[in-house]
C-alpha cells in the first residue's frame, strides 16, 4: 500500500504530487511511504518507518530545475521545467549508480543550469550555508546558530580567510530577492550541511565542503581542516555526478506516468 502522508496546509505542493505518486507508482504488496519534507509529523513518522523496517522515499525541490515561487505560497511556474527530487530513506540521493546521459541532455536543451564550467582558483572568503532550522537539528542535532557558531570556530582554525554566512532568503530577512550566485563570485569554497547551495557552488565554479548524507557527497570535501585545500574533481567525474542526480529528479508529469518509478528502480536495484 502506497502511504502519503499529508500536510494539513492545503496549498503544500504535496496536495499536487500525492496524487501523482498514487498513480505512476507502485507498491509491490508492501508498506511503501512518502513525505514531503520534514514538516509537519514527518520527523517522527519517518522514524517510525525505520523502526519498523518500512521502505520510506522522501520528496521535494530538485537539484537541477527552474525554481518554484515560495512565498506567500508555493506556485509551480513552468511545469515543464520544474523537477522534484525522490530520495529512498533519505532527505538526498545517495545511490550512486552512474545512468546514461539522457536526463541531463534534455535539462540542458530546456536551458536550465546545468554545465559544469570548470574550477575558479581564487576567492576571497568562506561562503558559510547552514541549512534550514528543521535540517540543521534533524540532521546535526543543533540549532542553526548553534552549528554556524560551532563550523566558524572550526574554520577559523585552519584559515584565515573572512567567513561570510549567507541563510536561505527569506522574507524581510536580508537575504531576500538577493542571488547566491552574486556570493559565490569571490568565494572561495561553500561550507554547508544538507544545503543545495553546494549544487550552487559547483556549477559557479566553487568547491564545497558537505555532510556525508548530502547529494553531492562524491565531489565535495568534507574534512573542513583541509578548507584550505578544497576537493576539484575532474570534468569527467563531475559529468557522471551530473548525470547521475539528473536521474533523481522528475517532473509532476513523469511522476504520474510511471517514469520516476521505472527510472528509480533501476537506480536502486544494480
Amino acid at each position: 500500500m502506497l502511504v502519503t502522508h499529508k500536510i494539513p496546509w492545503d496549498k503544500c505542493l504535496s496536495h499536487q504530487l500525492w496524487p501523482a505518486i498514487e498513480k505512476g507508482w507502485k507498491d509491490n504488496g508492501k508498506n511503501v511511504h512518502f513525505f514531503w519534507g520534514l514538516a509537519g509529523k514527518n520527523i517522527p513518522e519517518i522514524a517510525m518507518c525505520e523502526a519498523q523496517g518500512e521502505e520510506w522515499w522522501y520528496v521535494d525541490v530538485g537539484y537541477l530545475t527552474e525554481q518554484i515561487t515560495r512565498y506567500p505560497e508555493p506556485i509551480i511556474n513552468n511545469y515543464d521545467n520544474t523537477y522534484f527530487r525522490i530520495c529512498k530513506g533519505n532527505i538526498h540521493s545517495i545511490r550512486f549508480h552512474v545512468p546514461t546521459p539522457d536526463r541531463w541532455n534534455i535539462l540542458e536543451k530546456k536551458g536550465i543550469d546545468c554545465t559544469f564550467k570548470g574550477w575558479r582558483d581564487s576567492g576571497d572568503y568562506v561562503l558559510l550555508c547552514p541549512s534550514s532550522p528543521t535540517v540543521s537539528y534533524h540532521i546535526n542535532g543543533l540549532s542553526q546558530e548553534d552549528w554556524i557558531k560551532k563550523v566558524s570556530e572550526e574554520l577559523s582554525k585552519h584559515t584565515d580567510r573572512p567567513i561570510k554566512v549567507r541563510n536561505k532568503p527569506r522574507p524581510g530577512n536580508k537575504f531576500w530577492n538577493t542571488d547566491i550566485k552574486d556570493d559565490l563570485k569571490n568565494a572561495w569554497c561553500v561550507v554547508t550541511n544538507m544545503s543545495l547551495s553546494a549544487i550552487d557552488g559547483i556549477l559557479n565554479m566553487t568547491p564545497a565542503f558537505t555532510h556525508q548524507r548530502h547529494v553531492a557527497f562524491p565531489v565535495t570535501s568534507r574534512d573542513i581542516s583541509k578548507v584550505e585545500k578544497p576537493l576539484k574533481p575532474g570534468r569527467k567525474t563531475i559529468q557522471e555526478w551530473l548525470h547521475m542526480i539528473a536521474n533523481h529528479q522528475f517532473t509532476l508529469k513523469e511522476i504520474e506516468d510511471g517514469t520516476a518509478y521505472n527510472c528509480l528502480k533501476v537506480q536502486y536495484e544494480n
